[in-house]
Parts: C-alpha cells; sequence; structure tokens
C-alpha cells in the first residue's frame, strides 16, 4: 500500500513515515501544496494524509482538485484546523478523516491500519456468481475479463461481495465504506452504486437491487432485469 503526506513540517512528516513505514506501507512525502497536488493527480496512492495550512496551494483546494479530477483514494486531513466548521468543511469537500493537531501518532497509524485491514490478508479472494474479487491484488472479473474499479469503487463492491443476498442499509455502507455516519442529505452512495451498475452489468441485469427507503441488495446469481 502507498501513502502519499502532504506535509509542510519536516518533524511531522518524518514522524507519520517514522509510524508508517515498520508496517509495511510505502510513503511519499510532498513539503507543499503544489508538489502534493502534483503527486496526487499521479493516482498511485492508496491513502493520503493531508495538512490543510499549506504553501502554494492550501489544502481544501488541492482537496478539491483531486476529487475533481476522479482521484477517490482516502484522504485523512491533519491539521491545526479543529474547528467544527472546519471539520463539517474539510468532509463536505471529500476528505474520508478528520484529526486535529496535536495528535496521536499512534492513533493515526491505527487509523489507517484499520482501513487497509482487509486488503493486507493474501488469503481474501472470493467468487461470486459471474465475478471474482481478489483484495490483495485489489482486482475484479467479470467472467474472467477485468473490470477496472476506482478505489472507493472496489471497497463498495468488495462489501457487496461479501454479504450476498442481504439487505445492507445506507447506514451500514456508509460507515463501512465511507467511515462516518449516514447523512440523509447525501445521494452519494447512490452514485455509486450507479457507477457499479454501469462497469459491472450488461442490458437490462440487476446484480444491485434497491430496496425502496432501506438500502440495497447484492443478487449475483439470480439477477433481475427488472430497472430498480
Amino acid at each position: 500500500m502507498r501513502i502519499l503526506v502532504v506535509e509542510d513540517d519536516q518533524k511531522i512528516a518524518d514522524l507519520i513515515r517514522a509510524g508508517l513505514e515498520p508496517e509495511g506501507y510505502a510513503v511519499d512525502h510532498a513539503l507543499d501544496g503544489g508538489e502534493g497536488l502534483e503527486t496526487a493527480l499521479e493516482g498511485r496512492h492508496d491513502l493520503i494524509i493531508l495538512d490543510l495550512m499549506l504553501p502554494t496551494v492550501d489544502g481544501l483546494d488541492l482537496l478539491q482538485k483531486i476529487r475533481e479530477s476522479g482521484i477517490d483514494c482516502f484522504v485523512i486531513v491533519l491539521t491545526a484546523r479543529g474547528a467544527i466548521e472546519d471539520r463539517v468543511r474539510g468532509l463536505g469537500m471529500g476528505a474520508d478523516e478528520y484529526m486535529a493537531k496535536p495528535f496521536s501518532i499512534v492513533e493515526l497509524v491505527a487509523r489507517v491500519r484499520a482501513r487497509f485491514r482487509r486488503v493486507t490478508d493474501p488469503g481474501l479472494a472470493q467468487s461470486v456468481g459471474p465475478f471474482r474479487l481478489d483484495l490483495k491484488q485489489r482486482t475484479v472479473h467479470r467472467d474472467g475479463a477485468p473490470v477496472e474499479l476506482t478505489p472507493r469503487e472496489f471497497q463498495l463492491f468488495a462489501y457487496f461481495m461479501e454479504q450476498p443476498d442481504q439487505v445492507l442499509t445506507r447506514a451500514m455502507i456508509a460507515e463501512r465504506v465511507w467511515g462516518y455516519q449516514f447523512d440523509t442529505g447525501t445521494n452519494v452512495i447512490d452514485v455509486y452504486v450507479n457507477y457499479l451498475r454501469r462497469k459491472l452489468e450488461r442490458s437490462k441485469e440487476r446484480f444491485l437491487i434497491s430496496v425502496r427507503g432501506v438500502g440495497y441488495v447484492f443478487r449475483p446469481t439470480d439477477c433481475s432485469d427488472v430497472e430498480n
């Protein structure tokens, strides 16, 4: 797993690197927002740890630009801006978690480890219906053909693959895939389910079935041809 740290304080960056590298993570460091944006847009990283008060490009502007570009990796904001309005703004612009400085390196490493826990076990590969998902290689195949998914799409589909034929509520999906409580005012889950439908389903198939007012159920062995 490769992590990008965008932090203008070299001592803090060194502390984060010292905490993560012994865990087996590859850590890249950018000292300012411009370098961080350029590096993030390469799309090589599974997770970004992002300071907000950065020279050249502000952290929130950087976050907005990478989300607009389609970069979908997990982002932990790590900043001295700890006010509630700052947290709300950061999460609203695409951050997945928010940690205020001063922070515990032990907690930060634990949060990173939790995000990657399911993809570091080499035995975690499974087949359901026409689909095969490999959590170590982070690949998905349908009928033997590869399907290209973004990191977030992969996380969402991996959760569905774990629970075939089980109704997953929006609250369950939000907590598992996005790491926060479900906001009834957002349609982000529905948007990402539609992304998966376009990539995984054919013609009028429905493997990902809406349960009105509740969430979704994944039925790969008995797909419906009804649009829902």
